[in-house]
């Protein structure tokens, strides 16, 4: 499998060292400027993108790393993009994608003193030059997406093509390491209205202050429990509609430019907003966050009512699907009988992978035994109580048809899926112009993609 042409987009890690004359050179056939690996009809590649694709595989433990294999992955990539970008039955999303890397700039930024701090961090020479670098990010990764997916919209396989597979390969599948299926109930604790009562209140008096005279940015960096804004004066630029959650996004929009709201309620706790101006789509906006913050005796109260939901569970008087569906908060498993996907999409997850707080309570625990609550944090360092149900639990062994059949069919069906991009890209690369520099000259390249090798 291994000699298999392998299509995988490599567009996911962000920091990568692109200079604005690479970006925004004007490429004639056949020009290559310094920096530049490869041109594939107007797309290119850029040596640092391939260089920091396996300084970044190598982090992740990857071994025989080969510069010539990294190199054609991209190049499939990018012929990809090119072809999408001239599919009439693929969307156009440039102006969404620009404005999206927009706002992902100012996500960024919020994270940061200032603008010139984090293009230290990540490299970059100017604004401009980071917004482009996360716009044509973004461009590669949907429109090669877009294309992968039209090109094997059609694949599948049948139960005798997974069974040859398996027969073929199955001396180089890897070993399923100990496993376990799980389903959750999550619950966020409720605050007291005297919780509540203590943060609107103070809220009420932090805008007071605003109208007294405080500014509402020095207040924020007071008060604002928001890591991402609060250094920032609580300011968020170029919001695009639909970006934050309801709650917040009703509030604003409300608003005159200038003007301060009351209190607000949202999932992540309690607001006051100001509105600093509005232009079309997008929005800039300043806010004090107070985080919903349960105490000891609300989180207290959250386990003892999901203790008793697991008595009724146990009882017989409630499933846990039945449950799930009533009691949790967690939209990703609400609606799917609180089943934790595990890395693959599946329901499997591997033992050693589970967090030290989930392995602590599944201690000892058999098939079809349910944990008492215990409280942990969310995927946002929310403070949540749970009760996790041991599905089932697998034992490490060996892959087979019998244990691991429709594992085994998503890998047949990857193959597949492979072997069809493959041949869609090979009937392109007669008619495609490609460059490649000539560092790459000693390259074995499993596709013809030698065709204008250019010196330097």
């Amino acid at each position: 499998m291994t000699n298999k042409l392998k299509i995988t987009f490599l567009f996911g890690i962000f920091i990568l060292l692109f200079g604005a004359d690479a970006m925004n050179a004007q490429l004639k056939k056949g020009d290559l400027v310094d920096g530049i690996s490869a041109v594939i009809g107007d797309e290119i590649v850029l040596e640092s993108d391939v260089t920091e694709q396996m300084n970044y595989a190598k982090q992740q433990g990857a071994s025989n790393i080969d510069k010539c294999e990294f190199l054609e992955n991209f190049l499939n990539n990018k012929l990809l993009v090119y072809e999408a970008k001239k599919d009439t039955l693929i969307e156009n999303r440039s102006a969404a994608i620009k404005e999206q890397a927009n706002a992902k700039y100012q996500q960024l930024l919020s994270q940061f003193p200032d603008e010139k701090t984090m293009l230290t961090a990540y490299k970059f020479r100017n604004g401009f030059e980071m917004k482009n670098a996360i716009e044509k990010i973004d461009a590669d990764q949907y429109y090669g997406q877009a294309k992968y997916q039209r090109v094997t919209d059609k694949a599948d396989v049948t139960p005798n093509e997974v069974t040859d597979f398996y027969n073929t390969f199955k001396t180089q599948l890897p070993e399923i390491k100990d496993e376990v299926s799980l389903s959750q109930i999550m619950m966020f604790p409720k605050l007291t209205e005297a919780h509540k009562d203590e943060l609107i209140n103070k809220l009420k008096k932090i805008k007071q202050d605003i109208q007294g005279g405080e500014t509402f940015e020095s207040q924020a960096r007071i008060y604002s429990e928001d890591p991402g804004s609060a250094s920032n004066g609580g300011l968020m630029k170029n919001i695009s509609k639909g970006q934050m959650v309801k709650p917040f996004e009703a509030a604003a929009l409300n608003l005159q430019e200038g003007e301060i709201s009351d209190p607000v309620e949202s999932e992540f706790g309690y607001h006051i907003i100001q509105l600093v101006k509005k232009s079309g789509k997008m929005y800039d906006a300043r806010h004090i966050l107070l985080m919903a913050t349960p105490t000891d005796e609300e989180i207290k109260t959250a386990k003892a009512k999901l203790d008793s939901i697991r008595g009724l569970i146990q009882s017989g008087k409630m499933t846990f699907k039945d449950a799930t569906f009533r009691f949790s908060d967690d939209k990703r498993t609400k609606f799917n009988a609180g089943v934790i996907p595990g890395a693959d999409g599946s329901s499997k997850i591997e033992r050693e992978t589970l967090p030290g707080t989930i392995s602590y309570e599944l201690a000892g625990l058999n098939k079809g035994d349910i944990t008492t609550a215990f409280d942990d944090e969310d995927e946002r360092k929310r403070k949540v109580v749970k009760i996790i149900k041991m599905e089932d639990v697998i034992p490490a062994h060996k892959i087979t048809l019998e244990t691991d059949y429709d594992r085994i069919k998503q890998m047949a069906l990857n193959k597949k899926k492979n072997e069809m991009v493959e041949k869609y890209v090979n009937s392109k690369l007669p008619t495609t112009f490609i460059s490649i520099d000539s560092r790459y000259d000693t390259c074995s390249f499993k596709g013809s993609w030698k065709k204008d090798s250019v010196k330097k």
